[in-house]
C-alpha cells in the first residue's frame, strides 16, 4: 500500500515515515500544500494523510481540488484544529477520516489498515481463500496453517491479489501498486515474483492458487476461474 504524507513537520514526517515503512507501507512525504497537491494528483496513492494547517495551500484547499479531480484516495486528516467544526467540515469535504494531534502511532496505523481494508471493501484484516490465510495487520501468509515465508515485496503482491480476489489484475496494475510513478521494472519483474510465490505456496499445498491470464495479468483464486 501506498501512503502520501503532507506535513510540514520534519520530525513527525520521520517518525511516520520510520513507522509506517517499518510496518509494511510504502511512504512518500510532501513538506507544503502546493508540492503535497501536486503529488497527491500526479500519483497513485493508497491513502493520503493529510495535515491542515500547511504552508502554501492549506489541507481544507487540498482536499476540495483532490475530490474536484475525482481522485479516490483515503484521505485520513491529521491537523491539531481538533474542534468539532473542524472535523465535521473535513469529512464533509471528502475525508474518510480524522485524527487529532497529539496521537499515539499505534492508532494511526489502526486507522491506516481500517481505510486500506475499506478501499478494498474487507471487513476484517484476515483474508481467507481457500486454504491461504493473509493477516494483513501481522503481514503473515499460511497455508495448511503452516507459515508461508514470502520477501517484503512478494508478501505486497499477493496481498494486493487477495484484496481483488477473484479478478484479473493487470501487470500495469501491479507495476502501479509496487512501484507508483518511479522507474517501472524489467519485462520479468513481476512474472518471477510471482513465479517465486507460486513456488512458496505449492510447499504448503497442491492446488494452484495464482492463476495467468495470458498477455493480461493474474488471477488469485481458490478455482480456477
Amino acid at each position: 500500500m501506498r501512503i502520501l504524507l503532507i506535513e510540514d513537520s520534519p520530525k513527525l514526517v520521520d517518525s511516520l515515515r520510520l513507522g509506517l515503512t517499518k510496518s509494511g507501507y510504502e511512504v512518500a512525504s510532501a513538506g507544503d500544500g502546493e508540492l503535497g497537491l501536486r503529488m497527491a494528483l500526479g500519483g497513485s496513492w493508497d491513502i493520503v494523510v493529510l495535515d491542515l494547517m500547511l504552508p502554501g495551500l492549506s489541507g481544507h484547499e487540498i482536499l476540495k481540488r483532490l475530490r474536484a479531480a475525482g481522485s479516490n484516495s483515503h484521505v485520513l486528516i491529521l491537523t491539531a484544529l481538533g474542534a468539532v467544526e473542524d472535523r465535521v467540515r473535513g469529512l464533509q469535504a471528502g475525508a474518510d477520516d480524522y485524527l487529532g494531534k497529539p496521537f499515539s502511532f499505534d492508532e494511526l496505523l489502526a486507522r491506516v489498515q481500517v481505510l486500506t481494508r475499506r478501499r478494498f471493501g474487507r471487513k476484517t484484516p484476515v483474508i481467507r481463500i481457500g486454504d491461504l490465510e493473509i493477516d494483513t495487520v501481522g503481514r503473515t501468509v499460511r497455508r495448511n496453517g503452516a507459515l508461508v515465508t514470502l520477501t517484503h515485496r512478494e508478501y505486497r503482491l499477493l496481498e494486493f491479489l487477495a484484496f481483488r480476489e477473484g479478478e484479473i489484475v493487470t501487470r500495469m496494475e501491479i507495476e502501479e501498486h509496487l512501484y507508483g510513478s518511479r522507474s517501472l521494472p524489467l519485462s520479468n519483474t513481476i512474472d518471477s515474483a510471482v513465479c517465486n510465490i507460486r513456488a512458496k505456496l505449492k510447499e504448503q499445498g497442491t492446488a494452484p492458487l495464482i492463476h495467468t491470464r495470458p498477455r493480461i495479468g493474474y488471477v488469485l483464486s481458490a478455482e480456477a476461474p
